[in-house]
C-alpha cells in the first residue's frame, strides 16, 4: 500500500507541475499591468479563514506562508496537500458587462519530519496570474478606423523547499523556504485596420523569469492551559532584482497579407523587482475545538522596479481574520466532527493604473474586499481531510472609468495525513 501511495503522489506531482506552468485562473483586465494578480498563498484551512497563515501552527495542515510552522508536526506523520480551484467572475465598465468561468490545479505540497525537532516541506504554488482579452474600435487623427485588441496570459510560479527547526521546548521555531521563481508573462497588442492592410501592426511582449525567492519565518507559541495556546508568527521575504529576459517584437502586415518583423529587442539588462514583504499573525487555539487567527501583510512595492521604471507600483497592505469551530471532535456523528470555518480580508492593489481618459485620476489602483466560508470534512480515519472553501470578492476601483469586478471563488483540497513512519510491532 505504501508503494502504491508513493507512486500515486509522484504521478500527481509531475502532472501538476505541467499544469501549473500554463495556468490561467483569471480574466481580469487589470492583469495587463505588472506581474498580474498576486496569488493567495494559503492552503486548506487558512484559505477558508480569510487567507490567514502567518500565526497558524497546525500539525494537520501544511502552511507555506510561514516556514517556521513545519516543525509542529509529530515525528511519525507524513502530509500531502493537493488543491484545485475555480471561479465565476463578473466585469462591468458602466456600459458593457462580461461573465467568465475559470478553473485549474492550484498547488501541491508535501511535508515530512527529518528529526523530532526538524521538518521539511516541498511544493509548488502560484505567485501571480495573468489572463485577459479585450478590445475596442478606434479612429486615428487622420480618420482611419481600426480595431485595437489586448491579450495576455501566463504568470509566475514558486517551486519551494523549506526547513523548520524547533529551537526551544516546542515553543520557539524558525524556518526558511528556498524557492525557484519561474514563469512567462505574455502580452499582445494589435491594431487591425483591415485584411491585408499595411497599417496592421502586432506587438508582442514576453517576460521570462528564472530566479531564487527566499522566505524566512519565526513562530512563538505560549501555552495558556493544557488545551489552549496562543501563537505569534512573523514572516519576511527580501526584495530581489529578478533574473529576467524581456522580449519585445513588433510585426507589420505586408502587401501579400503576411506579417514581417519590423522591430525586435531581447534584453536581460532591464530591472524587474519583487519587493520586501513582511507579515505578522497571531492565533488562539483550543485543541480540537476552536481556532481564531488574524494576519497583517505589508509589501514595499513602491521601491520595486518594473521594466526599468519605479512608477508602476505602490505599497500593498493586506489584513485578514478568521476562525474554525469543531462541535465535537470525538463524536461518531459526522457533522459533529466537521471543521466549520469563516473569514474576511481586505487589501489594496499594488498597481498604479494610468487612466488616460482623465488625467486627474492617473495612478489609481483598486481595493479588494472578501468574505469566505468553508468546511474541513474528515475522512474515515479522522486524520485526513477534504477541505472546501467558498469566497466572494469585490474589486472596488479608486478611479473613474475603471472596471468593477466581482468574483465567486471555490477551492477544494485534499490533505492526506498518514502515520507512514510508524512501524507496527508483531507479537
Amino acid at each position: 500500500m505504501l508503494k502504491i501511495n508513493k507512486l500515486l503522489i509522484a504521478s500527481i506531482l509531475i502532472l501538476t507541475q505541467l499544469s501549473l506552468a500554463a495556468q490561467n485562473n483569471t480574466n481580469s483586465p487589470y492583469t495587463r499591468f505588472g506581474y498580474g494578480e498576486l496569488a493567495d498563498r494559503s492552503f486548506g484551512a487558512g484559505r477558508a479563514m480569510g487567507g490567514i497563515g502567518f500565526g497558524l501552527r497546525s500539525p494537520k495542515q501544511i502552511n507555506p506562508m510561514n516556514p517556521a510552522s513545519y516543525s509542529c508536526m509529530d515525528s511519525l506523520t507524513f502530509l500531502f496537500d493537493f488543491g484545485v480551484s475555480g471561479q465565476l467572475s463578473w466585469f462591468d465598465d458602466g456600459v458593457n458587462k462580461q461573465h467568465n468561468v475559470n478553473g485549474n490545479v492550484e498547488y501541491i505540497a508535501l511535508q515530512f519530519p527529518i528529526h523530532k525537532r526538524i521538518a521539511m516541506s516541498v511544493g509548488i504554488l502560484p505567485y501571480s496570474y495573468v489572463g485577459y482579452s479585450f478590445g475596442a474600435p478606434r479612429t486615428t487623427e487622420g480618420g482611419f478606423n481600426y480595431v485595437e485588441t489586448f491579450n495576455g496570459s501566463g504568470g509566475l510560479n514558486d517551486l519551494y523547499a523549506g526547513l523548520s527547526i524547533d529551537i526551544w521546548k516546542k515553543r520557539l521555531s524558525v524556518g526558511a523556504n528556498v524557492g525557484y521563481l519561474f514563469g512567462n508573462i505574455k502580452h499582445e497588442q494589435s491594431s487591425i485596420v483591415g485584411q491585408g492592410s499595411e497599417r496592421n501592426t502586432i506587438r508582442n511582449q514576453n517576460l521570462e523569469v528564472r530566479d531564487i525567492k527566499l522566505d524566512f519565518g519565526v513562530q512563538y507559541t505560549h501555552p495558556i492551559s493544557k488545551t489552549e495556546n496562543v501563537t505569534f508568527g512573523l514572516a519576511f521575504s527580501p526584495k530581489n532584482r529578478l533574473n529576467a529576459t524581456y522580449i519585445n517584437m513588433t510585426y507589420a502586415a505586408t502587401s501579400s497579407g503576411s506579417a514581417e518583423i519590423v522591430a525586435s529587442d531581447t534584453t536581460k539588462s532591464k530591472a524587474f523587482d519583487i519587493p520586501n514583504s513582511i507579515g505578522f499573525g497571531a492565533s488562539y487555539v483550543k485543541n480540537n475545538k476552536m481556532t481564531l487567527a488574524a494576519d497583517v501583510l505589508y509589501e514595499t512595492w513602491d521601491k520595486a522596479y518594473y521594466d526599468d521604471s519605479k512608477d508602476s507600483f505602490k505599497n500593498r497592505v493586506r489584513v485578514a481574520a478568521g476562525g474554525e469551530f469543531i462541535p465535537n471532535y470525538q463524536n461518531r456523528n459526522f457533522f459533529g466532527r466537521v471543521r466549520y470555518r469563516a473569514g474576511a480580508h481586505y487589501s489594496n492593489s499594488y498597481l498604479m493604473i494610468n487612466n488616460t481618459d482623465d488625467a486627474a485620476y492617473k495612478g489609481n489602483g483598486y481595493n479588494e474586499y472578501g468574505v469566505s466560508v468553508g468546511f474541513g470534512l474528515p475522512l474515515v480515519d479522522n486524520r485526513s481531510l477534504v477541505n472546501v472553501s467558498f469566497e466572494y470578492t469585490k474589486i472596488n476601483p479608486s478611479g473613474k472609468n475603471m472596471i468593477d469586478e466581482q468574483y465567486f471563488r471555490f477551492t477544494v483540497n485534499y490533505t492526506f495525513n498518514e502515520m507512514w513512519f510508524w512501524k507496527k510491532k508483531v507479537d
